[in-house]
């Protein structure tokens, strides 16, 4: 099965190997890249760190303090805390969600979190954590920039009819993987095979537009993958 992967270049190049491993040809069409925005470090303290993503891997990599506890949003993003430097690392089980009920478990309200951050972010965890007492302080490190247009690999496979099956891991890289299908022609071609969304929430962006999707019955890449097994 031919398989449209938009991610990142690091984490597409991941998903490809992954992918080839159980038999299907990846096409790797990354939509964004992950750029550092120079913002600075906040120069208040904190007593912990929140990290949704292993894209904050380089930005922590460059704190001075490793001994604050670190809340991952799941075991990948752990993984990349702690090739930053941070021993002390807690992952939660994928999403925004998990990620909030872990740290109001573990820590009393009134605690400061530093969230290390992307530029275009969710409002969970930050919201719920707030509401329960913590001050979040979000350090936009890292940006996830938009591409001009789709590599010329991945239109001549759209436009030949050689995707059978799309992954997407976020709401705004599913937007993005829309918007140039369409300046290049290519938006009733994304109609004709099924999008695999690592949510219900990436799903909305393609089902908005009454293209087939399918969620992952959890928010991480086995779950996603698990969803080529179904396919004809």
């Amino acid at each position: 099965m031919r398989v449209l992967v938009t991610r990142s270049p690091g984490d597409a190049e991941r998903t490809a190997r992954k992918l080839a491993a159980l038999g299907h040809a990846p096409v790797v069409a990354p939509v964004t890249r992950i750029v550092p925005t120079d913002e600075p470090q906040p120069v208040e303290g904190w007593d912990a760190l929140v990290v949704t993503s292993a894209h904050a891997r380089d930005a922590l990599a460059l704190l001075p303090d490793k001994a604050p506890q670190v809340f991952a949003v799941g075991p990948h993003t752990a993984a990349a805390v702690r090739e930053a430097g941070f021993a002390d690392v807690v992952a939660a089980e994928g999403d925004a969600r998990s990620l909030s009920g872990l740290i109001r478990g573990s820590l009393p309200g009134g605690r400061t979190l530093l969230h290390v951050t992307g530029r275009h972010h969710k409002e969970e965890p930050a919201a719920s954590l707030a509401a329960a007492g913590f001050r979040v302080l979000a350090w936009k490190a890292y940006e996830a920039q938009r591409v001009e247009v789709l590599p010329p690999s991945a239109i001549g496979a759209l436009r030949t009819g050689q995707i059978d099956a799309a992954l997407h891991y976020s709401r705004r890289s599913a937007d993005i993987v829309l918007r140039l299908a369409e300046e290049a022609g290519l938006t009733p071609t994304l109609r004709t095979f099924p999008h695999l969304c690592l949510s219900a929430d990436v799903a909305a962006s393609f089902q908005g537009l009454g293209m087939a999707t399918l969620a992952a019955a959890r928010p991480d890449e086995e779950a996603l993958l698990a969803l080529l097994k179904g396919l004809p």
